[in-house]
């Protein structure tokens, strides 16, 4: 049994490589003069040789030959957390809090505006993950609470006047109620209907943004919206002065995002949290003990839509031009899967997760068309090896549905 087993992983293993050869060969070997298969095997070739070595390191790991290093590193694991786990936690936030203060003062230009998008996405995934990860509710649409933040700031700045941190609670209100009006039709739904429903409603939001030209200048966008706005001491007076610089901006962005960090833990160890989780394992069983599961799913979908709303205030802010093309569905699927890379539930997870999917392409950008191969790999083959995420929720259950299904 086991040399068979060894031969259908040795076979799986070979047929990966040869599928991974047919995948690659397109996108180097067709060009405009004819094909050329050498490129692509030299490129497949050292690929292959790294794969062959972490595949044999696996299987010499799954027959416990590497017994002799897995238990000191075991060990020195061991005392490492340990000896995080003795400081207090206040101190971490401390020092983390203190080394993003400082960041702008020795990032270069170009690593501090993909923070500020990091920290944009960490706000759009710790929202949605308040709908997915915590009530259950699988929604595909959520980046139409992010448009609806983005044009109602848009819209009350360019033809109002108004400021950013007043418009900032109204997106967060507008985008609530978008959430009521998307949630309220699918509270019935559970699973693949659920998902395609928000879908329907998300490609709505954005159609009507693309052809409302009397409102939102349809796909031509809306420019001209005003910056966020800093008191800054001039000559001895306070004066409010907008915010062009990516350092000014990276601190609105951050305070954002520890204002939505700190809400969704209140949120998730709090009553309300609990039902939430309630409603994410069984919601029957659920509703049989007194959850008012049809106020509590559309409370997520509001509480949700809110951080949304946030995030696309300041997007609007710091672009200073919107248009229907940033809310499509791709984003979507962009933040469901910060999600579910980091893991359901978990506020570091999501973190980790926008870490991941917002940087990691920036970090593999000179491998120009490689790095999205590497990059969707990299997300495959971590699931594979960490379905429940990078960071799993400690408090975190299967529906009933799943442990039907198993």
């Amino acid at each position: 049994m086991t040399t068979l087993g060894s031969r259908r992983r040795w076979a799986g293993f070979a047929i990966g490589l040869v599928w991974f050869f047919f995948l690659l060969w397109p996108l180097m070997g067709i060009k405009p003069g004819g094909l050329e298969f050498l490129p692509a095997l030299l490129v497949w070739a050292r690929i292959a040789v790294a794969a062959l070595f972490v595949f044999v390191l696996w299987l010499l790991k799954q027959q416990g030959a590497l017994g002799l290093l897995e238990r000191p590193a075991a060990r020195l694991g061991g005392s490492l957390s340990g000896a995080a786990r003795a400081v207090p936690r206040g101190l971490w936030i401390a020092a983390v809090l203190a080394a993003a203060f400082c960041l702008p003062f020795f990032a270069e230009r170009y690593a501090l505006d993909v923070v500020i998008n990091v920290l944009v996405y960490v706000c759009l995934g710790l929202g949605l993950n308040v709908v997915v990860g915590l009530a259950g509710l699988l929604d595909l649409g959520y980046i139409a609470f992010y448009g609806v933040g983005a044009y109602t700031y848009a819209l009350l700045s360019v033809h109002f006047g108004l400021s950013f941190w007043l418009c900032l609670p109204l997106a967060a209100v507008f985008a609530a109620v978008a959430g009521c009006v998307i949630g309220y039709p699918t509270l019935r739904m559970r699973g693949d209907y659920l998902a395609i429903v928000t879908l329907g409603f998300g490609e709505i939001v954005r159609l009507v943004l693309n052809n409302w030209m009397s409102l939102t200048n349809g796909p031509n966008g809306i420019l001209g919206i005003k910056p966020p706005a800093l008191p800054w001491l001039v000559d001895g007076h306070w004066r409010m002065l907008e915010v062009r610089a990516l350092g000014g901006l990276y601190y609105v962005i951050l305070g954002l995002a520890a204002f939505t960090v700190l809400a969704v833990y209140r949120l998730n160890h709090s009553r309300i949290g609990r039902a939430f989780e309630a409603v994410r394992e069984d919601e029957t069983a659920a509703q049989l003990m007194g959850v008012n599961t049809f106020a509590i799913k559309l409370l997520a979908y509001a509480m949700g839509a809110i951080f949304g709303g946030l995030a696309g205030a300041f997007f609007a802010g710091r672009m200073r031009f919107v248009s229907p093309e940033s809310f499509t569905f791709m984003e979507s699927a962009m933040v469901l899967a910060m999600v579910v890379l980091g893991g359901m539930g978990s506020i570091p997870g999501v973190i980790l997760g926008s870490l991941a999917l917002i940087a990691l392409p920036e970090v593999f950008r000179g491998f120009e068309l490689y790095r999205m191969l590497v990059f969707g790999g990299v997300m495959a083959v971590m699931m594979i090896l960490k379905p429940r995420g990078l960071w799993p929720a400690r408090r975190v259950g299967q529906r009933s549905e799943e442990r039907g299904r198993g």
